[in-house]
């Protein structure tokens, strides 16, 4: 069921990537470098994406459960702090707006 749920998601993990680089005008150089670092195949082209927009580090060491286990870090720069979060919303809401106007122009033209 992973490998199936890779495939489904490959094309909307670099759409979501590409938005977010638009959306925070920047990030394209880091998102194609770092995205392969990430375990998913698709989780890091979005999460490189926005390390690049925030200019921030992003992974790292993570818990699960309380299992904790390392994760590549994506991004160079700081740490994020309660600024990069509140950037990242914006960034996020725009990237939002801008995939339903996407859908939207695609329903109108079909």
């Amino acid at each position: 069921m992973a490998r199936a749920d890779d495939l489904v998601n490959l094309i909307p993990a670099r759409i979501a990537g590409l938005l977010i680089c638009v959306a925070g005008f920047g990030g394209v150089r880091t998102m194609f470098r770092d995205a392969h670092l990430h375990a998913s195949p698709n989780g890091g082209w979005p999460e490189a994406a926005m390390a690049g927009v925030l200019a921030r580090q992003l992974g790292g060491p993570v818990s699960y459960g309380g299992e904790y286990a390392f994760r590549q870090y994506l991004g160079t720069g700081p740490r994020p702090d309660a600024g990069s979060l509140r950037a990242a919303l914006a960034v996020y809401w725009r990237a939002c707006v801008m995939l339903w106007l996407l859908v939207a122009g695609v329903a109108w033209l079909l």
